[in-house]
């Protein structure tokens, strides 16, 4: 391994089981996020409140610049991503020089939940507030991510690690379910409450912030930091910090292979995510309460699907069951052009077809590229890793923001975004992974 080796001594069984648990419960606490804001509430609240701030062309005008207010959700999703690229290179390649993540995870998890709970001030017509705080929020969330995913090969031997992240997923979604219960709750019984429909999605809105800067202390307890080798480059500002760590990749092209087949393909996910209930109220003239309870379902049954496509990847290998979830996404999405209007039953199908795949690509892509990565280098690759994840993806919210800019259709927007399941399917299956882990200097599991 050279001097990318860590000189920590390795954890006993016990210490590491320890440490799993706690890293599962960061899953746990910022999941909400994802769910509850980015996939239920914030964008059809963000896009009225837009609309409200709307003038009589149906466009707002944030710097000056026309926008229609149908489009400003996703091209704020679309600048967290700009935000990100710049912070998330120099973070990663700092935790691995100086092998404190935990420090790090903490600032980055708590400005991102105290992002989401300012989210309570955004009501009349205050669209930049709420543009502003989505972008600190998501770019929070990606370095964040980026981190604790990062712990992962440090905590799991090749052998365990699918199921150790199969297993994290299915704790975010768990969480998802259950404040998301909540949520419908106080949603659909608001006059009971004594709140109005917009301040009930606002509690829900920053009640997932509370939720993860709370819950974010577990993991802060238990995952412990590892002390690298000294390393002789310092960290570098942003763009440049990227662009040396994609000058790294090369040196690896199977690895950077991978990873422009998982950004293609995930960056439909992501998008399909953040956007599903703009597409259901707009196009579908779904309520929100529907929209909740479908993605109610998208989380009970993605606890499910994350564990048994974990289990199928330990039969089938991890790279045949990402392929076979790639072409039930592209399947669910040509179903999702064709849905009528005012049809919650169809929308709620839509939504089984959803978490049945969603948990299980996403851990299992995780998961094969923490074998991928050159040991030492876990945080920088996983900041390359991260830029397309948790909705933070910048090229789907962009071609669907424009799609419907340009035609006025959410449908089109929608159906645009299977090219991206398309090309991700085609780069994927050209990978060889046994190769491309050894040419990374990791051991090959038995089946990948």
């Amino acid at each position: 391994m050279g001097t990318d080796t860590l000189r920590t001594p390795p954890a006993d069984g016990a210490d590491l089981r320890r440490e799993q648990r706690g890293w599962y419960f960061y899953d746990w606490a910022c999941s909400v996020y994802s769910t509850s804001v980015l996939t239920v509430f914030l964008g059809p609240y963000l896009t009225s409140v837009a609309e409200s701030a709307a003038d009589g062309d149906g466009y707002v005008h944030p710097l000056g610049i026309p926008v229609r207010a149908g489009s400003f959700f996703a091209y704020s999703v679309s600048l967290s991503v700009i935000v990100a690229v710049l912070v998330m290179p120099l973070v990663g390649a700092a935790a691995d020089r100086t092998g404190r993540k935990k420090p790090l995870l903490a600032a980055a998890a708590y400005t991102g939940a105290g992002a989401t709970t300012a989210m309570f001030l955004l009501d009349g017509d205050r669209y930049l507030l709420g543009g502003a705080l989505l972008v600190v929020a998501n770019a929070a969330q990606s370095v964040a991510m980026m981190l604790y995913n990062a712990y992962l090969p440090q905590i799991a031997p090749p052998e365990q690690r699918d199921a150790v992240s199969s297993r994290g997923w299915a704790f975010g979604y768990a969480a998802g379910a259950l404040v998301l219960v909540a949520n419908l709750v106080l949603y659909t019984g608001h006059e009971g409450f004594g709140v109005s429909e917009g301040t009930a999605v606002r509690i829900c809105l920053a009640s997932a912030g509370l939720w993860w800067g709370a819950f974010a202390l577990i993991p802060l307890t238990r995952l412990r930091d590892r002390k690298p080798a000294p390393r002789e480059a310092a960290a570098l500002p942003g763009f440049r910090q990227l662009a040396a760590t994609v000058r790294d990749m090369r040196r690896h092209p199977l690895t950077l292979a991978f990873l422009l087949a998982y950004l293609l393909y995930n960056d439909g996910i992501q998008t399909v995510i953040s956007q599903a209930s703009v597409y259901g109220s707009k196009e579908l003239g779904l309520g929100q309460s529907t929209l909740i309870g479908a993605v109610l379902l998208v989380q009970v049954l993605a606890v499910a699907g994350a564990l048994v496509m974990g289990r199928l990847a330990r039969i089938h290998g991890a790279k045949r069951t990402i392929l076979g979830s790639l072409v039930a996404w592209t399947v669910t999405l040509a179903a999702g052009f064709f849905l009528p209007a005012g049809a919650p039953v169809w929308f709620f199908v839509l939504a089984a077809g959803i978490g049945l795949v969603l948990g299980g690509s996403q851990a299992l892509s995780r998961s094969l590229f923490s074998h991928l990565v050159p040991p030492g280098k876990e945080a920088e690759y996983f900041s390359a890793y991260e830029l397309s994840d948790r909705g933070m993806s910048w090229l789907g919210p962009l071609l669907f923001g424009l799609t419907y800019q340009l035609t006025g259709s959410y449908r089109d927007a929608i159906i645009s975004l299977v090219i991206f399941f398309v090309l991700g399917f085609a780069l994927l299956a050209r990978v060889p992974v046994g190769r491309a882990i050894e040419e990374a200097g990791n051991p090959v599991p038995d089946r990948i």
